[in-house]
């Protein structure tokens, strides 16, 4: 069986996914000529999961004596090797920054779209809003529950199944934020390792537009945004 599932590759890796060891919990019934098996990926978002699912389940039926099959798709998300990553946020695999050169070109909503589509597929997965300018990440994911201060850290707030924190909880709407590098990285820092984010698959980080040396008015419900 294990030969047979050797055609069925992974586009990406360019090996097939015995070798790759993607093929666990192999099970064969000694009567009745049924077959199961699981084909677990390193991320729950890969594009082609579908198509290795029924190029497997062929190759299998094809042997001889084989009646049923029971293909079952799992993912482990690997983790991203990183010293800072792992001195804040050890229990996080992967980080992702969105960014980008410029305020307004919507990187805030590319930011939420991608974490609710990683959930989707079953990632674990956080939002951290490092835009303190202009914070629009609550106002996109239409949160209720905020974030809870414990004696062990903040408690993010969670919507669709995506923990997130940002300074638009923290700011009334008639609050001016005007901070320069240093404020930031502390702000940042503190995100990092003072939320209690958990196991995550994926951090998303939505990064402030450029190089970040403005001063604008900041609302949480308001997404504008000007040059300093």
């Amino acid at each position: 069986m294990l030969d047979a599932l050797r055609v069925v590759h992974d586009p990406d890796l360019g090996r097939d996914i015995v070798s790759l060891g993607f093929v666990k919990d192999v099970r064969v019934a000694q009567e009745g000529g049924t077959v199961a098996f699981s084909i677990e990926l390193t991320t729950p978002a890969c594009p082609v999961r579908e198509q290795m699912q029924q190029q497997a389940r062929r190759a299998v039926a094809a042997l001889p004596g084989v009646t049923a099959v029971e293909v079952r798709m799992t993912s482990r998300v690997r983790s991203s090797p990183g010293p800072v990553k792992e001195q804040l946020i050890p229990t996080v695999k992967n980080v992702v920054p969105v960014a980008s050169g410029k305020g307004g070109v919507g990187k805030s909503t590319v930011t939420v779209n991608l974490a609710l589509a990683l959930a989707r597929t079953g990632a674990r997965v956080g939002i951290m809003d490092a835009d303190v300018y202009g914070p629009s990440v609550p106002t996109l994911m239409g949160v209720a529950d905020l974030p809870k201060p414990t004696a062990e850290g903040i408690v993010p707030a969670e919507q669709y199944g995506v923990k997130l924190i940002s300074m638009g909880f923290f700011l009334r709407e008639d609050d001016a934020i005007i901070w320069r590098g240093p404020m930031l990285h502390k702000t940042v820092q503190h995100f990092l390792g003072n939320v209690q984010w958990g196991e995550l698959d994926y951090l998303l980080v939505d990064l402030p537009p450029g190089t970040g040396r403005r001063s604008t008015p900041c609302s949480p419900s308001s997404t504008r945004r000007s040059w300093a």
